[in-house]
């Protein structure tokens, strides 16, 4: 499946460069609800929660991306106001975990949420709730793709670029001081099937495009 990640100018030109994505950590993460998606009424179920998500964010981490890089939103929270780069990639569809997005909290119990008690129940619970979200959050279209947690570089966790994860595309923001030179020093010799372009605002709706006047675009 082709899916968009996006990001500022310094960290996009880096990933190119070094042909990797920073791994999301889920105390990190800009939605505090993350793992957090149930009723969590009872104290007990709560401080156990708590615990299960510090497990999680020791030893596993995502790579988040979005199915549309179109929406001006997207590009204005996560891409430094339109001035950074969206990335495209190819995702193996069998590694991909789409977000579900509800209006309602998951209901459980302290018993479900605990292994002792229910092993199958415990992690079909907890995988729902890795990919349940808060409905307002829908616009991003939100796919994810869990991952352990290695190649640390001064204590971030990086996902190299490979055959599951393979670069296409490089849409530069429609603000973004980055040149074609930029982006081309940063590909090098990977330059190769991935598609460059520049992005620029609709000019009959809401959206970004691309900019097919290649000119304007040095």
């Amino acid at each position: 499946m082709r899916l968009y990640h996006f990001v500022n100018r310094e960290f996009g030109l880096a990933n190119l460069t070094k042909r990797r994505l920073k791994i999301a950590r889920w105390n990190d993460l800009n939605d505090p609800f993350e793992l957090a998606g149930a009723i969590f009424a009872d104290k007990d179920l709560r401080k156990e929660m708590r615990r299960i998500k510090d497990e999680i964010h020791a030893a596993m981490g995502m790579l988040c991306f979005s199915k549309n890089w179109r929406n001006p939103v997207q590009w204005s929270h996560y891409a430094d106001n339109h001035r950074g780069i969206c990335l495209g990639f190819d995702v193996q569809d069998d590694i991909l975990q789409e977000v579900d997005y509800v209006p309602k909290r998951i209901e459980c119990t302290l018993e479900e949420i605990q292994a002792s008690s229910d092993k199958e129940t415990h992690e079909n619970l907890i995988h729902v709730m890795m990919a349940t979200k808060y409905i307002d959050w829908h616009y991003e279209q939100e796919v994810r793709v869990f991952s352990m947690l290695k190649n640390e570089d001064n204590g971030l966790f990086f996902q190299k670029f490979d055959q599951d994860v393979e670069l296409r595309e490089v849409i530069v923001g429609a603000s973004a001081q980055v040149s074609r030179a930029d982006v081309a020093q940063a590909l090098g010799a990977h330059a190769e099937g991935v598609d460059v372009c520049k992005a620029r605002l609709g000019f009959n709706k809401f959206e970004i495009v691309r900019n097919k006047d290649e000119s304007l675009w040095k």
